[in-house]
């Protein structure tokens, strides 16, 4: 049922039709959002795998983009944009909290979206396509499990009747937790060659870093820093990923890469 709950909640596709879940499950999905990245990473996967045969990588990347974001209704995106607009316009916690929960995108949000997806473009357009597979399907799966510790780091920044969507995450137990940490590994010990494993310690600096800027800010976080986390942390995966083919590439042995994703 947990399950099932996380699946309504994290995408827009229609699991609500299977079943009517109690709202007292929506308050422990956290723990089930890496599993929940193995669908989506798995469409973006199917679409990047299918489109590559008939048409340009840096084409097929840009839909795989885009079906996420359908699959998913913007939810972490939207977060992202609140984030970067209550954290760059925001001078005071109170302050800061009330642009976030404003539905309306300020000039912070709509820069921060651009860059972010600049940058989540850019990163990873010129890599080979099995490349990009492997590295889509556990950068999702892996920064949803990054980002999913926040509830275990953090108290809620606000009341429950304040949230947006009217439910308050509870902290896993134990069980949970290790749910959470296999669904997120699982596809980097199946699908990723070792020598990109280096680019799973990017996303814990930037999880580490995100929590700290929450905690001094807000004394807290909120469901907007919940997807903002996943994607900065699933951008940082990327960056590490296209340091380490760039230095392959460049100051070792080309072909350790290539071997991999002929």
């Amino acid at each position: 049922m947990k399950i099932l709950a996380a699946l309504i909640f994290f995408t827009r596709l229609p699991f609500w039709r299977i079943r009517e879940v109690p709202a007292e499950y929506f308050k422990r999905i956290v723990p089930y959002w890496p599993l929940t990245g193995w669908l989506t990473g798995g469409i973006m996967v199917g679409v990047l795998w299918l489109t590559a045969q008939v048409l340009p990588i840096s084409i097929t990347w840009l839909l795989a983009i885009v079906s996420r974001l359908l699959v998913t209704g913007c939810l972490h995106e939207d977060g992202l944009a609140d984030f970067f607009d209550g954290f760059g316009g925001g001078t005071t916690r109170e302050r800061t909290l009330a642009i976030m929960k404003d539905s309306h995108i300020g000039s912070y949000g709509v820069i921060g979206l651009i860059v972010y997806f600049l940058l989540m473009f850019l990163l990873l357009e010129n890599l080979p396509l099995k490349l990009i597979c492997a590295l889509v399907i556990c950068g999702d799966c892996y920064s949803k499990f990054c980002a999913s510790q926040i509830i275990n780091s953090l108290p809620y920044a606000r009341k429950e009747e304040d949230s947006k969507a009217k439910v308050v995450y509870d902290r896993m137990t134990w069980q949970e937790s290790l749910t959470g940490f296999v669904c997120g590994l699982l596809p980097i010990v199946l699908f990723l060659p070792m020598v990109f494993w280096p680019a799973i310690c990017l996303p814990l600096f930037t999880f580490t870093a995100l929590c700290r800027l929450m905690k001094r800010r807000l004394q807290g976080y909120t469901g907007d820093c919940c997807g903002a986390t996943f994607l900065l942390c699933e951008l940082s995966f990327y960056l590490g990923a296209a340091i380490l083919t760039y230095t392959y590439n460049r100051y070792g042995n080309p072909d350790l890469i290539n071997a991999y994703f002929k």
